[in-house]
């Protein structure tokens, strides 16, 4: 594992947002979801894949608040296009576990 500066992880933008739409993504090579995530008005909305059909439930994801990194250059999959990085805890069997707050809070939180 290779350490970073504070100053590096400072560029991270790690911010709160809410899922406001759950699709299929029958196109992934591995089965995803295709989230619509409101990340508040400084961000807005953005649009991800993310691997979570393992725990996850598409009415489950509906509301529910998550952590992105919301920095990363756009990504191109397949005909979709990623905005953002959706984080969780990846299990032994590749099955994730989203990271959110305890409470709600306000859309576009930085997480420091």
């Amino acid at each position: 594992m290779e350490n970073l500066t504070w100053s590096e992880f400072e560029k991270v933008e790690m911010r709160v947002g809410t899922i406001l739409e759950v699709n299929d993504f029958p196109e992934a090579r591995k089965p995803a979801y295709q989230l619509t995530i409101d990340f508040g008005s400084e961000i807005g909305i953005r649009k991800t894949s993310a691997q979570i059909t393992k725990r996850y439930q598409k009415e489950d994801l509906l509301n529910r608040q998550m952590v992105a990194v919301v920095n990363f250059p756009k990504k191109q999959i397949g005909k979709f296009m990623s905005e953002c990085l959706v984080l969780g805890a990846v299990g032994d069997e590749g099955d994730v576990i989203l990271l959110a707050p305890d409470f709600k809070i306000e859309n576009g939180l930085r997480i420091g």
